[in-house]
C-alpha cells in the first residue's frame, strides 16, 4: 500500500498541474471503488476550479474553489496518470477521469479497487482523518511529542509507529528504514525507549521519508508516479526486503548471524540487524 513519500509524489504532481484550472469535465465510470462514490460526484466537481493540492497522512486533499474538498485514498494499486487528452479507449481499471480546461487529463487507475474518493467541506473532521496523529515532517512532531504518544504503551516500537494515531502517513517500509536508521530493535516495547532514543528515532524517520519523496517513492508492485515513471528509493533500502543480506556497513558474520532478519510482527514483515538494533 503506498506509504506517505508515494502519496506525497502524487500530490505533487496534481499540483504542478490542477491549481488555476477548472475541471471541464468529470467522469466516475463505475459507481463505486472500495466504498460508492458519493452521490453526484462528478457533477459537483464539474465546473469547480482547484485551489490547491495536498497530502493529510496517506490521502489526497484537493481543495476546489467552493470550499469543497476531495479527499482520495490509492488503496493497495491505485494511482493518478497524468495525460494530454483521453486514453482512447478507457483502459478496464480505468475508473475516473478529470478533464481540466487546459487539455489535462488526470485518469485514476485501480486495478484492485481498493481506493476510495470522497467529498467533503470539513477535511479536518472527516472521519477518515480527525483521529490522525502529526505529521512526521510537520512542526507538530518532535522528540517531546513522540515520547509522549510511547509513554507507558507496552506494543512494540514497530507497531506504535504504525499506529495512526501516533503518527500519521508511516507503513511497513518506512518504519523498518527509520529503526534501522536508529538503531532500535523493532521488537522492543515502544514504552521501553530512552530519551536519547527518541532523539534518534524522530530525525531519521525525517531523514527517511525526504529521501524516499526525493526519490519519487518506492515501487515494489503498483506505485508509479503521475508522470507514469517509478519511484526509485526501492534501489537505497538498508534493510527492508533484504533478508539474509548484509546491512550497510556490515562487520558481522553473515554465515552465523544470517544477515538481515525478517519477523512477522501484527502480520507484518519487519526487516532488521539484530546486532545493530538494540
Amino acid at each position: 500500500m503506498p506509504e506517505l513519500p508515494e502519496v506525497e509524489t502524487v500530490a505533487r504532481g496534481l499540483a504542478a498541474v490542477w491549481p488555476g484550472h477548472r475541471f471541464i469535465r468529470v467522469e466516475a465510470r463505475r459507481p463505486d471503488l472500495r466504498k460508492p462514490l458519493p452521490a453526484d460526484f462528478a457533477a459537483r466537481l464539474t465546473g469547480r476550479r482547484v485551489e490547491s493540492v495536498g497530502r493529510r497522512a496517506k490521502y489526497l486533499l484537493v481543495h476546489l474553489d467552493d470550499g469543497l474538498t476531495l479527499l482520495g485514498h490509492l488503496g493497495m494499486s491505485g494511482a493518478m496518470v497524468i495525460s494530454k487528452g483521453r486514453n482512447e479507449p478507457p483502459g478496464p481499471h480505468d475508473h475516473v477521469e478529470f478533464l481540466s480546461e487546459d487539455g489535462t487529463m488526470v485518469t485514476y487507475r485501480d486495478p484492485r479497487r481498493f481506493g476510495l474518493m470522497d467529498l467533503t467541506l470539513d477535511p479536518t473532521s472527516h472521519p477518515l482523518l480527525a483521529h490522525l496523529g502529526p505529521e512526521p515532517l510537520g512542526p507538530d512532531f518532535h522528540e517531546k511529542a513522540l515520547a509522549a504518544a510511547l509513554d507507558g504503551k507496552g506494543a512494540s516500537i514497530k507497531a506504535a509507529l504504525l499506529d495512526q494515531n501516533v503518527v500519521a502517513g508511516l507503513g511497513n517500509i518506512y518504519v523498518s528504514e527509520s529503526l534501522f536508521l536508529s538503531g532500535i530493535d523493532p521488537t522492543r516495547a515502544a514504552g521501553s525507549l530512552k530519551p536519547r532514543e527518541i532523539n534518534k528515532l524522530v530525525p531519521a524517520i525525517r531523514a527517511v521519508l525526504e529521501r524516499a519523496i526525493a526519490a519519487g517513492g518506492s515501487s515494489l508492485k503498483d506505485h508509479v508516479q503521475p508522470n507514469g515513471e517509478l519511484g526509485y528509493f526501492q534501489h537505497s533500502f538498508t534493510v527492508y526486503d533484504r533478508a539474509g543480506e548484509a546491512c550497510p556497513g556490515c562487520d558481522c558474520d553473515i554465515a552465523r548471524t544470517g544477515g538481515i532478519q525478517r519477523i512477522v510482527q501484527s502480520g507484518r514483515s519487519t526487516f532488521y540487524c539484530a546486532k545493530k538494533q538494540r
